[in-house]
C-alpha cells in the first residue's frame, strides 16, 4: 500500500522562525547566500532556518502554511488558496516580474506560426494527482491559455483541451526528505533546469500527443527553446497590457495571522532583512543574478540578469501589485480553484513593511550621525521615532 501523504511539522517554538521560498525571483533567494535575514534574527535571539533543515518538517507546509512560525516567499496561487480556504494569513510584501506572463509553445518544425492555426488542435492541460497541495502549475496554464486564445479572438471551445494527470509526488521520495540547510541544496540532488518534473507537458508535446502547451515567458521558454525542439508562437509578455502577466505571479510574502498578531517583531525582523537584501540586489544586479541562477529556471546567469535587471527586488505593497494579486485571486475563484472569496486589500498588512523600513532608517541615521560626534547624545541614545 502506498504511504499516505501528509504534512509533518516540528513542535511550535517561538524562538525559531522557519522560511520557505519558491525557485523564482525574490530577495529571499538572494539572501540564501548572503544570510542577512539570519543576522537580523540573531540580534533578537531567534533562530532562523530553512523549512527543510529539520527532518521533522516535510515539504507540504510550503503549500498549506500549517506552521505558525513559518514565513513563505513564493508563487501567488498557493497562498491565495491557503487564505481563502484553509487558514488566515497576512500578506506582507510583493515582488513582481512583469514579463513572465506565458507563451504558447509548439514543436519547432511544425507548420504552425500563429495561435489561430491551433483551431481544432490539441492543447495540453496538466493535473496534479497530489491532493494535499495546490495545483499551481495547472492554474497558470489554464489562465495563460485562456488569455492567449482571447488575444487571438478564440476561446477554449475553439481547441481540444487534453488533460494529463501526473503523480507530482517527488516531495515524498526518501532522498528528498533528507535535511537541507539551504534551499539550493535541493538542486544538488536534481538538475532543475532539465528536470521534466517541473515541465510535465513537455514530453507530451514532443511526442505529438498535443499540438501546443503553455509555458512561462522567458525562464522556462528559453530552456525549452534551447533544446531546438520547441518554439513560441505567442507571448503575453510582449503586450502593453500589464494585467496579462499571470504566471503564478507576483511572488508574495505571507505569514500566519497568528504570527502577525502574537509576534509582530518576528515579522518586522524578516522584512528588515528582505529590504536590505533587496536594496543590495538592486545595486548589484549581475551579482544577484549569479545567485538566483542557482535556483531559478532562466537559461544561465546572463539570461537571469536580463530577466531581473528591471525588477525592483525590494518587496512592496503597491496598488498595482495588489491589483495583480487580485487578478490571480479572481481567476481562481471564477474557475473553482478556491471556494471562498476575500478582500485582497484587507489581506495586505502594510504596517509591518512600514515599521521595518522605519527601523532601518533610524538605525542608519544613528550610525551615520554618531560617527560624526565625539560621543552619543541623549537623542541618539533613544529609539524614539524622529520627526
Amino acid at each position: 500500500m502506498a504511504k499516505e501523504k501528509r504534512s509533518d511539522t516540528v513542535p511550535l517554538d517561538w524562538n525559531e522562525v522557519y522560511y520557505t521560498n519558491c525557485p523564482l525571483v525574490s530577495s529571499s533567494n538572494v539572501d540564501q547566500e548572503l544570510g542577512w535575514v539570519r543576522e537580523e534574527y540573531k540580534k533578537i535571539g531567534v533562530k532562523y532556518a530553512f523549512l527543510r533543515s529539520q527532518r521533522g518538517n516535510n515539504w507540504y507546509p510550503h503549500y498549506i502554511h500549517n506552521m505558525d512560525n513559518l514565513i513563505r516567499f513564493g508563487g501567488l496561487f498557493p497562498p491565495i488558496h491557503v487564505h481563502a480556504d484553509l487558514r488566515r494569513t497576512a500578506l506582507l510584501g510583493v515582488t513582481h516580474a512583469p514579463h513572465e506572463g506565458g507563451c504558447m509553445m509548439v514543436r519547432a518544425r511544425d507548420d504552425i506560426y500563429r495561435v489561430k492555426e491551433l483551431k481544432g488542435k490539441k492543447i495540453g492541460l496538466s493535473k496534479s494527482l497530489n491532493i494535499i497541495k495546490n495545483d499551481w502549475w495547472r492554474i497558470q496554464e489554464h489562465q495563460g491559455i485562456e488569455l492567449m486564445l482571447r488575444m487571438n479572438d478564440m476561446t477554449m471551445d475553439d481547441v481540444q483541451v487534453v488533460e494529463f494527470s501526473y503523480p507530482d509526488d517527488w516531495y515524498d521520495k526518501p532522498e528528498m526528505l533528507d535535511p537541507m540547510e539551504n534551499p539550493s541544496e535541493l538542486w544538488l540532488k536534481r538538475d532543475h533546469k532539465h528536470d521534466l518534473a517541473f515541465r510535465p507537458l513537455e514530453t507530451a508535446l514532443e511526442k505529438g500527443k498535443v499540438d501546443a502547451i503553455y509555458t512561462q515567458s522567458k525562464p522556462f521558454q528559453h530552456l525549452q527553446e534551447a533544446t531546438g525542439k520547441f518554439k513560441a508562437i505567442e507571448d503575453l509578455s510582449r503586450y502593453p497590457d500589464w494585467t496579462l502577466q499571470v504566471a503564478n505571479i507576483p511572488a508574495v510574502i505571507t505569514c500566519t495571522a497568528v504570527m502577525a498578531a502574537k509576534h509582530p517583531e518576528l515579522v518586522v525582523t524578516f522584512l528588515k532583512g528582505m529590504i536590505k537584501v533587496g536594496r543590495w540586489a538592486n545595486e548589484h544586479k549581475f551579482a544577484a543574478a549569479a545567485i538566483l541562477d542557482k535556483q531559478t529556471f532562466y537559461l544561465d546567469v546572463e539570461d537571469t540578469y536580463e530577466g531581473i535587471k528591471h525588477i525592483d527586488m525590494v518587496p512592496n505593497l503597491s496598488p498595482q501589485n495588489l491589483a495583480s494579486v487580485e487578478i490571480g485571486k479572481d481567476f481562481m475563484l471564477s474557475h473553482g480553484y478556491i471556494k471562498n472569496d476575500f478582500d485582497v486589500k484587507k489581506w495586505a498588512a502594510p504596517k509591518f513593511l512600514e515599521q521595518a523600513a522605519k527601523e532601518l532608517l533610524e538605525q542608519q541615521w544613528k550610525k551615520v550621525t554618531s560617527a560624526k560626534l565625539p560621543e552619543a547624545t541623549e537623542l541618539l541614545a533613544t529609539t524614539q521615532r524622529l520627526g
